[in-house]
Parts: structure tokens; sequence; C-alpha cells
């Protein structure tokens, strides 16, 4: 007997309430850890005076860009074809560019040592700002395996 599909509704996300922004929100709970918001927030929000402290300008806007450029177009997932295992290269959607853009940024800036966590990630939002660091290198490094194993595009079914 067929199951039956339930149709699953996402969830709305809040906007937070000193950027009004959805991405900031949801950027904070990607930071969170053991379901401690309010600190996840300071962090975050520190970063953000950081940011402009250094740079000057808007930091939604700095942030917004860093995680623009951060964005994967392309991303691989690993297929078993016949015993053989390959990396077949696909388009990667909006949801989860934002997704893995933060993941980098965030773990770019958990990997650095020796500062407070918002000092670290108002490093790394600059420089993906800038178009270097860890993050934009990964995304880099992610398109460059893509484009590298481009003839197993047609294994993406």
């Amino acid at each position: 007997m067929p199951r039956k599909k339930i149709k699953i509704e996402k969830k709305e996300i809040m906007p937070d309430p000193v950027y009004n922004s959805v991405y900031v929100s949801k950027f904070i709970n990607y930071i969170m850890k053991n379901g401690k918001k309010s600190l996840a927030q300071k962090i975050l929000y520190k970063a953000m005076e950081r940011v402009k402290e250094i740079t000057q300008k808007d930091p939604l806007e700095v942030f917004t860009t860093a995680l623009k450029n951060c964005y994967p177009l392309m991303e691989v997932r690993v297929r078993r074809v016949g015993g053989a295992t390959y990396f077949v290269p696909r388009e990667v959607r909006n949801k989860r560019k934002f997704f893995l853009a933060s993941k980098w940024i965030i773990e770019a800036a958990r990997a650095k040592k020796g500062k407070p966590m918002f000092e670290k990630l108002a490093e790394e939002i600059i420089s993906a700002y800038n178009q270097e660091g860890e993050a934009y290198k990964k995304k880099k490094d992610l398109e460059k395996l893509a484009e590298a194993n481009k003839a197993f595009a047609h294994f993406n079914w």
C-alpha cells in the first residue's frame, strides 16, 4: 500500500530585532550552540559593530556582500556507478548557497585561535567582503573541483 505524501510546512523565521533581516536571524541560528541564542546574538552583534569600526561602512551591507561573495555556483555530489565513484557537479539551490556560505564563514572563524569569537567572526566577514579568507577560498576550491569533474555531469539524475 503506497504511503500518503505529507506536506511539510516550512517554519517562518522572524527577522532579527536590530537589523530587521531574516538572513541575520538565520545566521544567528547557525552560530548558536546548545540552544544559547542570546550568546549567539551577542557574538554576531559585537562582530557587526567591529565590522563597522574597521570598514566605516554599513555592517549589514558588508555582511550581505560577504555572504554573496561566498555563495558557490556549483558543487559536487558523490555518485556510485558500476563500482566506480564519481564526483558529479551540479548547481546549488539558493537556500543551500546561503547555508554553505554561512557555514564556511562560521567554521573559518571558529578555526582561528587566540581571540574572542566576535573578533574572529568580524575578521572573517571582512575578508570574505574583500574576496579573500578561508570561506572564500573554500568556495573557489569547490568550484574548481566541480569544473574539473565536468565530464561526469551526465551522471546527474
